[in-house]
């Protein structure tokens, strides 16, 4: 791990800006003027052939070359930075950090390494770096299936030591996020659509699969307890779950209680909406591949089933009739009536339920009247200012703005001019850098957290190759 940590020195220097061009590099300084920030090819942590070629293909689509140089910078910067690849007891594991952080988060790795998945057919090296990633997170799970971010090293000790109940070594920290799981899920199913390849369903992935399950139903808490608790012994309300770590009071209704939001923040109400509909379709996936893959009907059944009965209770105990805006999805409820309409631009949200949930599992009208009331000053977390405008989050607090979240907003728009003026806020707010961030100040986009988060730099990545397949005559516009 003492390479990878003067690695990660160097491309935090790279992501800056900070090398110098040479035969190695990237690419030359064009006539354009922009410089590759991109590691030198010899310190990238993975190549793909078949992503190098995507990015060459898609640069020629964009007209804009600070839009181009953005694409090439951001798009493999997961690639560039952030992988630990090797085979272990012969088997193929990917190990992803989320980038400035020296842990893998199971949300952020799936995310990161997504757009890629379309072109893991065209090379052996990228169906292994998926593969990997299906084996780490497996181990991952059975290690502890309430935490959210491990190490690689399992003898590694967390700097959240102090934390209760105490993390596992190789655990850096135990928020219970629904999604985490879910991701583990999304990330097998979808290489398995995508290759048809069921290796990676062996009995170890059954067993971690069977607790995903199992940990689901118990955080439905129909017996009114749970085996989860949090504590963070320094003071922070955001991380630190409230009565005793144990989280709100909910009624049970048959929703999946969240201690901990996408953002790793603190839930208000435990019943944390979009990561319900992100368990939804995640049940309903295992369901299918216990059908199709491993013969297990009974199991099937029982996840489809868990997958319906959430779904009933969301739309029972989700949707409400808004004051100016009909009906829409709360962001969190729980089960006793009581509503929060709010929304974080992490994944998921609900302004990202087009893009990750498929449309058979959520009210089209309900979601769009939902979009209208978080693009809106009605929602108190939409900021503009002289900088840029857009949804920020409780997580990184007043007049801050995610630039995931306009990312998002272009991802779930069909208005070319909505589009366009979404990719024009992120030309605006990069701060001069070529990467997004997570976050910058809606009067001062040099006031920005996180230089390096591999997760936005790919995700933005993943709209520019969305547009260049679906909306090509846009990018010759900007």
């Amino acid at each position: 791990m003492d390479s990878r940590r003067g690695f990660i020195k160097k491309s935090m220097l790279a992501s800056a800006g900070f090398y110098a061009l040479g035969t190695n590099s990237a690419w030359a300084l064009e006539k354009d003027g922009f410089e590759s920030c991109r590691p030198l090819l010899s310190d990238r942590t993975f190549t793909s052939k078949a992503v190098e070629e995507t990015i060459q293909k898609v640069k020629k689509g964009i007209t804009n070359p600070e839009l181009a140089w953005m694409f090439e910078n951001c798009f493999p910067n997961t690639l560039d930075t952030t992988v630990d690849y090797e085979v272990i007891d012969g088997k193929p594991d990917t190990f992803i950090i989320t980038g400035d952080i020296d842990a893998m988060w199971l949300r952020d790795s799936t995310a990161q390494v997504w757009p890629y998945l379309p072109l893991v057919n065209k090379e052996e090296k990228l169906k292994k770096l998926f593969k990997g990633l299906v084996n780490r997170q497996t181990k991952c799970i059975l290690l502890d299936p309430y935490a959210n971010a491990f190490f690689k090293d399992v003898t590694k000790e967390t700097e959240w030591k102090k934390d209760k109940p105490t993390p596992k070594p190789g655990v850096h920290e135990r928020k219970w996020e629904i999604d985490s799981l879910c991701y583990a899920v999304r990330l097998a199913y979808g290489y398995y659509k995508e290759t048809r390849d069921t290796s990676i369903f062996d009995a170890d992935w059954d067993k971690a699969m069977r607790l995903v399950v199992k940990t689901l139903r118990a955080e439905q808490r129909k017996n009114g307890k749970s085996p989860y608790y949090f504590i963070r012994v320094r003071s922070n309300s955001t991380v630190s779950a409230s009565y005793n770590g144990t989280g709100r009071p909910i009624r049970p209704v048959g929703l999946i209680a969240s201690i901990f939001r996408p953002s790793d923040d603190g839930t208000m109400y435990p019943f944390l909406i979009p990561s319900n509909l992100f368990a939804v379709e995640a049940l309903a996936q295992l369901s299918e591949v216990y059908a199709e893959v491993l013969n297990d009907e009974a199991f099937s059944k029982e996840c489809a089933g868990f997958s319906k009965e959430v779904l009933k209770a969301i739309n029972r105990f989700a949707i409400s009739e808004h004051l100016n805006y009909d009906k829409v999805y709360a962001y969190e409820v729980d089960g006793f009536g009581n509503k929060v309409f709010i929304d974080d631009p992490n994944i998921p949200s609900l302004i990202a339920t087009k893009y990750l949930i498929s449309e058979k599992y959520y009210d089209e009208e309900v979601y769009m009247n939902t979009r209208q009331y978080l693009l809106s000053e009605d929602n108190p977390y939409y900021f503009k200012g002289k900088a840029g405008e857009g949804q920020g989050g409780p997580h990184a607090g007043k007049d801050t703005i995610w630039p995931m979240g306009i990312i998002l907003r272009a991802m779930t728009s069909d208005d070319n001019k909505e589009i366009g003026w979404c990719i024009k806020q992120l030309m605006a707010t990069h701060n001069n850098s070529g990467f997004m961030h997570e976050t910058f100040h809606k009067d001062d986009a040099s006031k920005f957290s996180r230089s390096w988060f591999a997760w936005a730099n790919t995700l933005f990545g993943e709209l520019i190759v969305k547009l260049y397949n679906e909306k090509p005559e846009l990018l010759k516009n900007i």
